[in-house]
């Protein structure tokens, strides 16, 4: 019996999942351990290994669009099985809506004559939600394995018998037409209903019917007077695309930070100067095999001041303040899907040599879209980099649940007075957006000072 291959949770979080593309075909002979499909959930792109030996028989693909997590996207069937017979709702829309045109009409919803005569089998959760619906279950579409109704099936057509109940339906129109007549009516663009109102008083209709009606139509429309208006400016069409996943995910993280956070941002200016000197002279180093990035001196500093001041490591749960006991550290990433949040994990114990190879490998990984759930939630403090856009300050806004971000501008050179000499020095801006319900300003800017204290300073962190 053919097994149903269905939408994984890839996360926690997430409910619906996108295909991305399948790797095999429908009547591909499938191993254990193969890769079948790329799904692409809230947080990144994965692949979907084959659980089982079989043919495989694909039911959705990239343009179904958004698939709920548990519904059927394919089946696992024997060499010597037949095929299944895909139910009407799991088709994609468009192909249902072919479906409805070209076939017979289906009984009302009030009609289950036809539905009953099926007797199919059904879980004791189907029946149990029927009963608590007050739906027939043997009304509802099965979508489990041959066709076993399931609790989803009654719920879905609980929804849709609510749905038709609450507005009245156009009854769909079916003539029974020749080939030809057909052909001629959807060359056309005539309907089974404008030709119903046309033709009348034949069971059959052939291609001189429908010639006569298109003649019918073109006097009529001639009889009615015509109405010249000046000619409109054309106007561009706009653009629109469909928010993908992970600009979806973004949407909803912004504005749930936007209406529950209290934000608050504070700025200040670095001498980076020593900073500079020290990445310069650890890349030169001919030992070195992986030069630190500024985010990796960066996250080491934050995990430094965090250590120090751990009220920025927590996070607000209902009434309590949850004070996180390692250091996540996630860094923000521009991909081709969007903004995405890699986690590096309990950054305070790893020397930067381990912290820059790590954070290497995982932000590879993040813009090829490979990284995992796993690796893109955690985070108890994030670090975004503006500075490569030559983006002095700005405002940073608060990744949920954490209680602040670090954002970095521009490295810049500026004449500066020290001692009562003018020297050159390197700058940065570093702006901490914070909650105030967590933390005050007061300790907040205590924090920053001590990262630009650290910045100033390098060997303070060093030991």
């Amino acid at each position: 019996m053919a097994h149903e291959i269905v939408m994984p949770q890839l996360s926690l979080s997430m409910d619906k999942g996108q295909i991305s593309r399948w790797l095999k075909q429908t009547g591909d002979k499938i191993n254990i351990g193969d890769i079948l499909l790329e799904v692409e959930s809230d947080k990144a792109t994965v692949e979907v290994e084959a659980i089982e030996n079989g043919l495989l028989q694909i039911v959705l693909g990239p343009d179904s669009g958004e698939v709920p997590v548990g519904a059927v996207i394919a089946y696992m069937r024997a060499e010597n099985e037949a095929a299944v017979v895909q139910p009407a709702t799991l088709l994609p829309t468009a192909t249902k809506a072919i479906v409805a045109e070209r076939t017979v009409v289906a009984p009302p919803i009030g009609d289950n004559s036809q539905q009953r005569q099926r007797r199919l089998p059904s879980s004791p959760a189907a029946r149990r939600k029927a009963a608590e619906l007050n739906v027939d279950w043997q009304r509802a579409m099965g979508t489990g394995r041959a066709g076993r109704i399931k609790e989803r099936d009654v719920i879905r057509f609980a929804q849709e018998s609510a749905q038709s109940a609450s507005r009245k339906v156009a009854p769909i129109v079916l003539l029974q037409l020749t080939p030809v007549a057909r052909r001629i009516a959807d060359d056309f663009g005539l309907t089974d209903a404008l030709l119903a109102t046309l033709i009348t008083g034949k069971n059959k209709i052939e291609r001189d019917d429908v010639e006569q009606a298109i003649r019918q139509l073109v006097r009529e429309r001639a009889a009615k007077p015509q109405s010249i208006e000046p000619p409109r400016p054309s106007v561009p069409a706009l653009r629109r695309q469909p928010l993908g996943t992970v600009r979806q995910r973004i949407v909803e993280r912004m504005t749930l930070s936007e209406q529950t956070y209290t934000p608050v941002t504070l700025t200040t200016e670095v001498d980076a100067t020593e900073l500079v000197r020290l990445r310069e002279v650890v890349k030169a180093d001919p030992h070195t095999t992986l030069a630190p990035s500024y985010n990796v001196l960066l996250a080491k500093i934050a995990a430094k001041a965090l250590s120090e001041h751990p009220d920025l490591n927590a996070s607000l749960d209902g009434n309590e303040i949850v004070y996180w006991p390692t250091i996540n550290i996630g860094v923000a990433v521009d991909t081709e899907r969007g903004l995405v949040v890699p986690v590096v994990r309990d950054v305070a114990s790893k020397s930067v040599s381990d912290l820059a190879r790590d954070m290497d490998e995982l932000l590879k990984r993040a813009v090829q879209g490979k990284a995992t759930p796993d690796e893109l939630t955690g985070g108890t403090f994030t670090i975004t980099n503006l500075g490569v856009y030559d983006i002095d300050a700005f405002t940073p806004i608060i990744n949920p649940p954490e209680c602040a971000v670090l954002g970095v501008g521009r490295l810049r050179k500026q004449m500066l007075v020290i001692s009562d000499q003018p020297t050159v020095r390197t700058l940065l801006v570093l702006s901490l957006t914070f909650d105030h319900r967590l933390v005050d300003g007061a300790p907040a800017a205590r924090f920053l000072q001590r990262i630009k204290q650290l910045c100033e300073q390098p060997y303070l962190w060093l030991s």
